[in-house]
């Protein structure tokens, strides 16, 4: 998973690994690891995210399957214009 602006900034990290099979086991996974508190939590929650380049939209996070390898990327909301 990579994480960009204040994702990076809250999960302390911008890049690491993940092993699941949907979206929503990766996101689940990311928010169970150590360290990780609840700006954490409401940054994800309020972010989009992307699957080798292309955007999850508004689909339920479970039936987003990652391929294996694949680059799953949290964009938070952004400013500016």
């Amino acid at each position: 998973m990579r994480y960009w602006a204040a994702a990076k900034a809250a999960a302390g990290t911008h890049e690491e690994p993940y092993d699941a099979g949907t979206l929503a086991e990766a996101i689940e996974a990311a928010l169970a690891r150590d360290g990780r508190g609840a700006e954490f939590a409401r940054v994800v929650g309020r972010s989009s995210f992307l699957i080798d380049g292309d955007p999850v939209g508004g689909r339920p996070h479970e039936a987003v399957p990652l391929p294996e390898g694949g680059v799953v990327e949290v964009l938070p909301p952004f400013a500016g214009g």
